[in-house]
């Protein structure tokens, strides 16, 4: 991203930088302030492809799947890059278009991705399907030698979460929670809640320590001005 904010003019890529930082920043506890540091990014710079790119990101974030879809396939123009592929896809399902996002799935693109990359299509096509209704073609969408691998990757815990919850709107209850369980092994840094599904799945409920006190409290408190009467 430095290098290609060289070819701006050094007061003018500062500003840019600075509004990227915050697009970086803020996209995931705030990305409605990460779209307007972006907008701001792409109003100064608009033939950069970084820029593109982290405003495509910051629409996607905000479910402006239009304009993160725009965003993309401008940043793609300028590299030529395929990396951008499967969150191109997604904003086809976010559009409401699930077929298109299967055939870019299918197109010779993915070959052209690396592990993360078509672990991500696949999860984009599992996706796919299932806003189709097509359940079970989900299920087997997603079984892969990356799924049936014990060695945990960047993708692993995501993988098997999609998996297990797949199985799970299937009726398929015991197989997703093996693999609910399975999720938690691998999700090293809190990416997905299969711990609450798993739990749920349990029936397991949690309490929440300051509403159990205030409850306590409450209980308490005829008693304690009974007490004061006294």
């Amino acid at each position: 991203m430095r290098q290609e904010l060289q070819s701006l003019p050094k007061t003018l890529a500062e500003d840019v930088a600075r509004n990227l930082v915050m697009v970086a920043r803020l996209l995931d506890e705030d990305p409605e302030a990460a779209y307007g540091y972006s907008r701001v990014a792409l109003r100064l710079a608009s033939r950069v492809a970084a820029v593109r790119e982290a405003a495509g990101f910051a629409a996607y974030a905000n479910q402006k799947y239009g304009e993160a879809l725009a965003e993309f396939r401008a940043a793609r123009r300028m590299t030529g890059s395929v990396e951008l592929w499967p969150v191109m896809a997604d904003c086809e399902r976010g559009l409401g278009r699930p077929e298109k996002a299967l055939d870019m799935a299918g197109a010779p693109e993915v070959h052209k991705l690396d592990k993360a990359g078509q672990v991500e299509m696949r999860l984009v096509a599992a996706g796919a399907r299932r806003d189709m209704g097509q359940l079970d073609a989900a299920i087997v969408t997603l079984q892969s030698p990356e799924l049936a691998s014990n060695s945990v990757q960047p993708w692993t815990a995501r993988l098997r979460y999609a998996y297990a919850d797949a199985l799970l709107a299937a009726g398929r209850e015991q197989e997703a929670r093996e693999w609910f369980a399975k999720a938690v092994e691998s999700d090293r840094d809190g990416s997905t809640d299969a711990s609450d599904r798993l739990a749920e799945l349990d029936g397991v409920e949690f309490m929440d320590a300051l509403d159990e006190g205030e409850s306590e409290s409450d209980g308490e408190s005829p008693a304690a001005e009974d007490g004061g009467k006294d």
